[in-house]
């Protein structure tokens, strides 16, 4: 599996492909993920980053679209086999609990789904496996990566300074202000 660092001490599946630039071919890329698929992948993570009455969500800033990108073109096959299989797993397990595909429940209804399969990538992770990462814990990742990273979610979610004009070590932070992105 391929990992870097990034932000907080995370490892970030597919980071150092990102980093070298590799890239398949945009063949690849079709036969990877349908629009169907990034539609999906937009209502994941506006389940993860939902739009409120002051920012914006996750799909708003198309995290899906970047999802697809980060995984075609950084991923290793057996990463992006994992997320592949991630995607059936939600999918099947909506149908199994509430009859219905994951794009008709309700954002209660999705919420719920993701919060259980989150459990699960925590345990996961808290077993201390060598195994592959969980799927839940790299659609996690790539969600805040593209959220926070975008035009969206850096100047409307986050207080964005364009160009910082000095230098503070310690600015002071008032619980229930947006964070800030230098």
């Amino acid at each position: 599996m391929t990992t870097g660092t990034l932000l907080a001490g995370g490892a970030i599946v597919g980071l150092q492909a990102f980093l070298s630039g590799c890239k398949p071919t945009a063949a690849v890329a079709e036969e990877l993920f349908t629009p169907e698929d990034v539609a999906f992948l937009d209502e994941v993570s506006d389940t993860i980053y939902p739009a409120t009455g002051s920012t914006p969500g996750a799909k708003d800033a198309g995290v899906g679209e970047f999802m697809k990108t980060i995984v075609t073109d950084c991923y290793e096959e057996s990463d992006q086999g994992i997320f592949k299989a991630g995607m059936a797993d939600i999918r099947d397990r909506c149908k199994a609990g509430f009859g219905k595909s994951f794009m008709e429940i309700s954002p209660d209804q999705r919420l719920e789904l993701l919060t259980a399969i989150d459990g699960e990538a925590r345990a996961h992770s808290e077993s201390g496996s060598d195994g592959p990462e969980h799927y839940f814990n790299m659609m996690k990742q790539l969600t805040d990566w593209g959220y926070f990273t975008s035009q969206r979610g850096a100047t409307e979610a986050l207080r964005y300074v364009e160009i910082p004009g000095y230098y503070q070590g310690c600015i002071p932070y008032t619980e229930g202000e947006r964070a800030w992105a230098l």
